[in-house]
């Protein structure tokens, strides 16, 4: 027989469902009365996956119902998914089309199912992406503050600027207490932190958006930050190997930590010269450096050791 592969396309009001094989569909209401419809209808099913596409925080909540109610969930990126409609030759868009399409995508590529992360860990997620925000604004206000000349729009700056100063110190207040307060996150903290390149501010938005790390291989969790090298090449020729996907605020701060730690990292500092040595450029040696402490990073959890320098 074969195994059942469900794709549900998230909108704010409603649940479009696909199923494959057989080409079966129905929708529901995203609200309580239409998650617990849809979890009865799923049960009978007995799907070996369930993909649901992101969608602007939309698919959260529908995630977390299907895995609370034991359901195999798996969230899809985006881009994936409009790469493969185009692939298959899927012009025509709707909801139920869409729908159709990430069956037929959870069919052809077989995501694995992983465990969503759980509300603390959802909570904390949200107040690192707030602190991302708030220094986004503050950066483009000193930006701002550097071409304005006019005295009261100067001032106007300075008084946004101190507020977005005060809200900063306040979130990065909340999220000591989550972190601090928590025995598993401080000693996850504890161990992330005793790599140096890695502070305070990477080792809790790696435990926010990486709730993984520790719990896969290497090669798994450098594709799920985005690290892993794709190779490009067709007969005699060789392109260039390239990353992408994966998520986009744990690479990011990864090349910051890989930037501290090719300076103040012994071991990753010899890493990065002997690349520089070998005629590597500085950028592809970076990416190597990154991916690298990452690999350390997950080691570290997995064994719950500390960092060692012998």
């Amino acid at each position: 027989m074969d195994s059942i592969t469900v794709g549900i396309d998230v909108s704010k009001n409603h649940l479009d469902v696909a199923v494959r094989p057989g080409g079966d569909g129905f929708a529901v209401e995203r609200n309580a009365a239409g998650l617990e419809q849809l979890a009865a209808r799923l049960r009978e099913l007995s799907p070996h996956v369930i993909a649901l596409e992101a969608t602007g925080g939309f698919e959260t909540i529908a995630a977390a119902a299907l895995a609370a109610a034991e359901l195999p969930v798996v969230v899809v990126n985006p881009a994936q998914i409009r790469a493969f409609a185009k692939a298959i030759g899927q012009r025509a868009k709707s909801d139920p089309i869409d729908a159709a399409v990430i069956a037929h995508f959870a069919e052809a590529t077989k995501p694995e199912p992983r465990p969503l992360p759980d509300t603390a860990t959802r909570l904390l997620a949200d107040l690192v992406a707030r602190r991302r925000q708030i220094i986004e604004m503050i950066g483009a206000e000193r930006q701002r503050e550097t071409r304005v000349t006019i005295p009261h729009l100067r001032k106007s700056i300075a008084r946004l600027l101190k507020t977005l100063q005060k809200e900063l110190a306040s979130l990065d207040a909340d999220i000591d207490d989550s972190v601090r307060g928590s025995p598993l996150w401080r000693e996850k903290e504890d161990l992330l932190a005793s790599v140096p390149g890695v502070g305070p501010t990477i080792a809790r938005t790696l435990i926010a958006e990486l709730p993984e790390l520790g719990k896969l291989n290497r090669k798994e969790i450098a594709a799920l930050a985005g690290l892993a090298p794709f190779t490009r090449q067709s007969g005699q020729w060789r392109g260039r190997s390239f990353i992408g996907g994966g998520r986009t605020v744990v690479r990011t701060v990864l090349f910051m930590g890989a930037m501290v730690a090719k300076r103040h990292n012994p071991v990753l500092k010899a890493f990065f010269d002997r690349l520089l040595a070998a005629g590597k450029p500085k950028m592809v040696a970076l990416i190597a450096v990154a991916r690298k402490l990452l690999t350390i990073l997950n080691a570290i959890l997995r064994d719950r050791r500390p960092w060692q320098t012998a």
